[in-house]
């Protein structure tokens, strides 16, 4: 599940390991774009079979392209629409199997066949969201939802 070059411990280690690394990449900066282009960076050099790894940010009621890793993406998604807006509008990290079942999913790459997308809320409020993608089915489990909102927690304090 993980770029093995670097990560040698279990699943839930590694993860530790790249929350960890997180922390110091963005300790002491303010600047929201450097960190969420670090956090990004970091998460694709971390998991493997992903082909997409990035954020969309809130601005005046729809979510809009932020640093990401990967291929060309949908710019602006609308709350409530696809996974990304349903996130949003929930306010929930949903996790999709298979995103040709998902009703009104974007197709921003057709290699993608499951997602995961993890809110950013700070304070209450809605900051964005991270968004993962895969070129297979089931890619995602219960531990990468709860570590990666674990790292998404530790991001949000430097937001």
């Amino acid at each position: 599940m993980f770029n093995v070059e670097f990560y040698r411990g279990t699943r839930e280690e590694n993860y530790t390991l790249v929350i960890k690394q997180l922390a110091a990449l963005l300790e002491g900066e303010p600047n929201r774009i450097a960190n969420l282009s670090n956090a990004s960076a970091l998460l694709n050099q971390f998991l493997d079979r992903i082909n997409w790894v990035g954020f969309y940010l809130m601005e005046e009621n729809e979510l809009v392209l932020g640093p990401f890793q990967g291929l060309p993406a949908c710019v602006r998604i609308p709350i409530g629409r696809g996974v990304c807006g349903t996130s949003a509008k929930q306010m929930e990290t949903i996790l999709v199997e298979d995103v040709n079942l998902f009703p009104g999913h974007i197709a921003c790459d057709a290699a993608s066949l499951s997602e995961i997308v993890v809110p950013l809320v700070k304070d209450g409020q809605l900051i964005g969201v991270l968004d993962i993608d895969s070129p297979e089915k089931s890619r995602f489990d219960e531990l990468d939802q709860r570590k990666l909102e674990e790292f998404v927690e530790v991001l949000v304090r430097y937001l």
